[in-house]
């Protein structure tokens, strides 16, 4: 039996370097199925950072664009703004002077009105001078009595763009 046992240990022996390399060739299949699953991940995944990457790009330009869109039209309100306040400012000044020439022209009227009345105050006088003259004078009366006082007429209000318009002064009709 002897001679046998060295057989047997060596075909043992090689059954289980064959067992060993069987199951190394069946780890290494499923390692490269392993990798090739991977691969295939890896690619999937590679494609969809690609198409993220393109979406980013797109979107940093429509925000750029946005951005750009945004600080004009900001400049364009603070151009309004600046416009808007010179208006203003504009429509402020044209109130004033607007408001200073109806209370001249008030002014004015109030004063023709004082010379008017203060006119026919001394024509009164005038009269009643001219009329003791007379008496004392014995001459005969002028007026035969029939005397009608003119009546007080209101002074015809003007309208105001009627005025004329001075050096610098805006019409605004």
């Amino acid at each position: 039996m002897a001679p046998s046992v060295p057989r047997t240990r060596a075909a043992a022996t090689l059954h289980m370097k064959q067992i060993a390399l069987d199951n190394q060739d069946r780890t290494i299949r499923h390692l490269r199925a392993q990798l090739a699953t991977e691969r295939r991940g890896l690619a999937a995944t590679k494609k969809e950072i690609e198409e993220t990457q393109v979406a980013l790009e797109a979107s940093h330009k429509v925000i750029a664009g946005l951005t750009e869109i945004g600080l004009s039209m900001s400049k364009k309100i603070e151009r309004m703004k600046v416009k808007k306040q010179k208006f203003r400012a504009n429509h402020e000044e044209c109130h004033q002077k607007f408001q200073a020439r109806i209370h001249a022209a008030e002014d004015s009227m109030q004063a023709q009105h004082l010379l008017i009345e203060a006119l026919v105050d001394e024509k009164d006088s005038l009269l009643q001078t001219i009329h003791g003259l007379q008496e004392a004078n014995n001459a005969p009366a002028p007026f035969d009595g029939d005397w009608e006082e003119e009546p007080e007429e209101e002074p015809e209000e003007e309208e105001i763009g009627d005025f004329p318009l001075g050096e610098g002064e805006i019409d605004d009709e």
